[in-house]
């Protein structure tokens, strides 16, 4: 009751706000730029956990064999400002931590963080080996830059349909901004999602004839151990077979999915949880160094997330037990309902003629 008296009337507010931000864009008054490279937009219209991290690995797994992908993301969280670009030395601290969990998996695409995204994309065109693309993460409200191809993710088991304005609930905008989009993907979908299932949350989303329904679903990897200087793989499965314990420590937006897929694999689990994009600090990693100490079975190992380790990789763990057993639980999506050649060749076709007009424009500035 107190969270409705009290927080109802500013979502009206922030509702207010935000519509008229894109009534002003709508008619012009704030200007988008549109760039001749080719720009891939993914975001969402509610707060958190829709899966943008894996989705745009995704995108980069199916372009960088024949493209020079960019990705360019505000850098949530980083404690730095203005336009970054990523090389061996960056940390979370300074690009952030989604950006430094696609940099540590694809150390030589182009990673760079701008509040200003226009000014990003800028400064990204300057350089000496320029991107053929740029990947926008998380850039769905940032109408500034008018993407060539938007994609907006909607997340399966919490969608817009039923929600309300920040902060009472967890729109950023109205659920009718989604015509924006050019793709929608229903991410976090059951595996083996019904097509009964599939036709109610299209008719729902109410597509109009330029937009494409897709949905995807998580798969969980082989867990990989956050201190290592080479990739250290650990079968989950072990874990069960050896009545392993399990410290489970997760800042995400949301730790269900996670939690009951950990389940699976150990009737042991203590669950350290912290807010998403929780900047750690010494304290908590003794915290977490205590919770393991605790746990009385010999057998036992901290599984965290992705995300989660590219940031906790800036903490010295002096306890060399601790430090051996802490391992990150890599996530990739796949694309349900045999549509996995469609949604691609959708991207491939966007990007290869948009990039046959950037070359030959370019080419033509040149005479």
């Amino acid at each position: 009751m107190f969270k409705a008296i009290f927080l109802y009337p500013i979502s009206l507010l922030y509702a207010f706000v935000a519509n008229f931000r894109n009534f002003l864009f709508d008619i012009d008054i704030i200007k988008s730029t549109e760039f001749e490279i080719p720009i891939i937009s993914v975001g969402n219209i509610t707060v958190g956990g829709t899966g943008k991290t894996p989705h745009v690995e995704y995108l980069i797994n199916l372009l960088k064999p024949e493209y020079r992908v960019a990705v360019l993301s505000r850098g949530y969280m980083r404690k730095t400002k203005g336009f970054v670009l990523a090389d061996e030395k960056s940390d979370s601290n300074i690009i952030g931590d989604e950006l430094m969990q696609i940099k540590l998996k694809y150390p030589d695409i182009i990673i760079a963080a701008a509040e200003k995204r226009v000014e990003g994309i800028k400064r990204l065109q300057e350089l000496v080996e320029k991107p053929d693309l740029i990947i926008l993460d998380d850039a769905y409200q940032h109408r500034y830059v008018k993407p060539g191809l938007s994609i907006l993710l909607i997340d399966y088991t919490k969608p817009f349909f039923n929600d309300f304005y920040l902060p009472f609930g967890r729109l950023r905008e109205s659920p009718g901004q989604r015509t924006r989009a050019n793709i929608i993907i229903v991410t976090k979908a059951p595996p083996k999602l019904k097509p009964i299932d599939m036709r109610i949350m299209a008719k729902k989303v109410n597509l109009f004839p330029y937009q494409s329904l897709y949905f995807s679903s998580i798969e969980y990897k082989k867990l990989n151990r956050v201190y290592a200087s080479e990739q250290e793989i650990l079968d989950i499965e072990n874990l069960k077979l050896e009545n392993y314990s399990i410290l489970l420590v997760t800042g995400i937006a949301n730790s269900e999915t996670i939690e009951e897929y950990i389940s699976n694999y150990s009737s042991d689990i203590y669950h350290l949880k912290f807010k998403d994009h929780f900047d750690f600090t010494q304290l908590e990693i003794e915290k977490i160094q205590d919770e393991f100490l605790k746990i009385q079975n010999s057998k036992k190992i901290i599984i965290t997330t992705e995300k989660d380790s590219a940031k906790l990789r800036n903490f010295e763990i002096t306890n060399v037990n601790m430090r051996e057993r802490m391992y990150f639980l890599p996530i990739q999506i796949n694309i349900l309902n045999n549509e996995k050649d469609d949604v691609e060749k959708q991207i491939l076709n966007y990007v290869k003629k948009d990039k046959t007009n950037y070359r030959f424009q370019t080419t033509k500035r040149q005479y």
